[in-house]
C-alpha cells in the first residue's frame, strides 16, 4: 500500500473509533419507567459506546466533559418498542397468488425496505417469524454489519411444519408442479432434523405451526397440525440448541398441544379456551395475540389479493380472538406484543397498542407488553426494554404522554438504536 493511502486508512479508522466512542448527554421533558409507570421529570441520560451508563434527574446527572447534548425538551422518553411477530420480507400488498411472483432475493430486498420503516416507527427490536430461504438471516446480518438500517432482529428462517401445513408448505400450486415448502418435516425425527438444519444456517429461534391458518390455502384455522409427540421432539431439539420456539396456533386443541410440548409462545391464540389459558398461565407461556390485523384483512385484504376463503376464515376468527384476549388478560396470562406486520403495512405496528387498551389493558400494561414482557420472551431482559444503566441505548421519544393517550406512540418522533440517532424531531 502506498504511504498516502496508508495514512488515509489510519485517519478513517481513527475517525470511526472516535464516532463509536462518542458520549451523549440526553435531556427530555419526562421519562416513563415502564416497570412502575412512574414519570421522572426533567431526566438526563448518559450514553457511551451504545450503552446507557447513567440515568436520573438532570439536577443529579451532570453532562460529561466533551459529550454531545441531545435536547428533547418537552418530549416523553421511553425504551424502544419491540414486536414479537413480524414478517419483514413480506409485502402487505401481495397476498395469495401474487406472492408466487417474488423470488427469495426480491423478498430479501423488500425486507431491507421494511426494516427501515419498522425502525423509524420506533421498534428497535423485533422477531421475524418465518421467511423463505433464510432471507431473514441475511437481513439480520446486513443490519448488524451496518449495511442497511433496521431494528435488532431475532429470526426463525423457514418455519417448520407438516406437509400441507399453514407455515411450512406451498399450497398454492397444483400437483403437477410438485411444489414442496422448505419447512416441511413430518414425524418427530424429521422435525428434529429441520430444527438442526435451521440452527446450522444461523436462526435465533424456531417457528412452527400447531394449527391451520387464516391466510393459507386449504387449511382449517382450528384444525391441529403436528401431534404432541412431533411438537415435543421439535421443542426438545430447539431448547437443546438454546433456541426458543414460537408456535402459530389458532385452534383450541393445537394451542393445548403446543403448550404441553413446551413452546415458549403461542402466536394468535384465537380460539384458546379456559384450559388453554390455565396451561399458559401455569407454564408462563406467552400469548402473542395480533388483535389489530383483522381490521386490515377484512377492510383491505381483498384488494391486496387475499383469497375469498381466507377472508371467510378471518370473519370467523377476528372477533373471537378479541373476546379471548380480554378473557386471557383477566385470567392473568402473560400477554406479549406481536402484530403480524407484513400482513398489514410495516410501520403501523403501534396501532395495535390502542386495540389492546380497547380490549382490556391499561396503557401501562400495553406498553409493558411491547417492552419488558417481550424482552423476557426474547431472552434479552438484561439488554432491552428498560431505560437503565447497562442496557442498550435503544430509546424513543414522543411529543405527548402515552400513558394518557397510547395512540401517541403511533407518531414516534425520535429513534435511537445502540446510541445512534436514526430519527430526530
Amino acid at each position: 500500500m502506498r504511504p498516502t493511502l496508508f495514512l488515509v486508512s489510519l485517519f478513517i479508522a481513527a475517525a470511526c473509533a472516535t464516532a463509536s466512542a462518542e458520549t451523549l448527554y440526553i435531556r427530555a421533558g419526562q421519562l416513563i419507567d415502564v416497570d412502575t409507570g412512574e414519570r421522572l421529570a426533567d431526566p438526563a441520560i448518559v450514553v457511551r459506546d451504545g450503552r446507557i451508563v447513567e440515568v436520573g434527574g438532570s439536577a443529579n446527572v451532570e453532562q460529561p466533559d466533551g459529550s454531545r447534548l441531545v435536547d428533547l425538551s418537552g418530549m416523553t422518553l421511553l425504551p424502544g418498542l419491540t414486536d414479537a411477530h413480524v414478517h419483514l420480507t413480506s409485502d402487505h400488498s401481495k397476498h395469495g397468488y401474487r406472492r408466487l411472483a417474488d423470488s427469495v432475493p426480491r423478498q430479501t430486498l423488500t425486507g431491507a425496505r421494511n426494516a427501515r420503516t419498522t425502525l423509524m416507527a420506533g421498534f428497535t427490536t423485533v422477531r421475524n417469524v418465518g421467511a423463505p430461504g433464510f432471507s431473514d438471516v441475511a437481513l439480520r446480518d446486513a443490519i448488524a454489519d451496518g449495511d442497511v438500517p433496521g431494528p435488532h432482529l431475532l429470526v426463525s428462517g423457514p418455519p417448520v411444519g407438516i406437509t400441507g401445513g399453514h407455515c411450512s408448505d406451498n399450497n398454492l400450486l397444483p400437483p403437477e408442479y410438485n411444489a414442496v415448502g422448505d419447512g416441511v418435516a413430518d414425524g418427530p425425527w424429521a422435525a428434529r432434523a429441520a430444527v438442526r438444519r435451521n440452527v446450522k444456517y444461523g436462526v435465533d429461534l424456531i417457528k412452527t405451526c400447531s394449527t391451520g391458518g387464516v391466510l393459507s390455502r386449504g387449511t382449517k384455522v382450528g384444525a391441529p397440525q403436528y401431534t404432541v409427540e412431533e411438537l415435543s421432539a421439535l421443542v426438545d431439539e430447539a431448547h437443546m440448541h438454546g433456541r426458543k420456539v414460537a408456535s402459530h396456533a389458532h385452534g383450541t386443541e393445537g394451542i393445548r398441544n403446543a403448550i404441553e410440548a413446551g413452546v415458549d409462545s403461542i402466536e394468535h391464540a384465537s380460539f384458546i379456551d379456559a384450559e388453554g389459558i390455565r396451561m399458559a398461565a401455569e407454564r408462563d407461556t406467552v400469548l402473542s395475540m395480533d388483535i389489530y390485523v383483522t381490521e386490515f384483512i377484512l377492510g383491505q385484504g381483498e384488494a391486496a389479493g387475499i383469497l375469498p376463503a381466507s377472508l371467510e376464515k378471518e370473519r370467523q376468527t377476528g372477533a373471537k380472538q378479541r373476546e379471548n384476549f380480554e378473557i386471557a388478560l383477566e385470567a392473568g396470562a402473560t400477554m406479549g406484543f406481536g402484530t403480524d406486520a407484513g400482513v398489514f403495512p410495516h410501520g403501523h405496528n403501534a396501532r395495535q397498542l390502542s386495540r389492546m387498551t380497547r380490549f382490556g389493558m391499561t396503557p401501562l400494561q400495553a406498553l409493558q407488553a411491547a417492552t419488558v414482557t417481550n424482552a423476557k420472551l426474547f431472552g434479552l431482559e438484561d439488554e432491552i426494554g428498560r431505560i437503565a444503566p447497562g442496557y442498550r441505548a435503544d430509546l424513543i421519544a414522543v411529543s405527548a404522554d402515552p400513558l394518557d393517550d397510547i395512540q401517541t406512540l403511533e407518531q414516534v418522533e425520535f429513534v435511537m438504536k445502540d446510541g445512534k440517532i436514526y430519527k430526530s424531531p
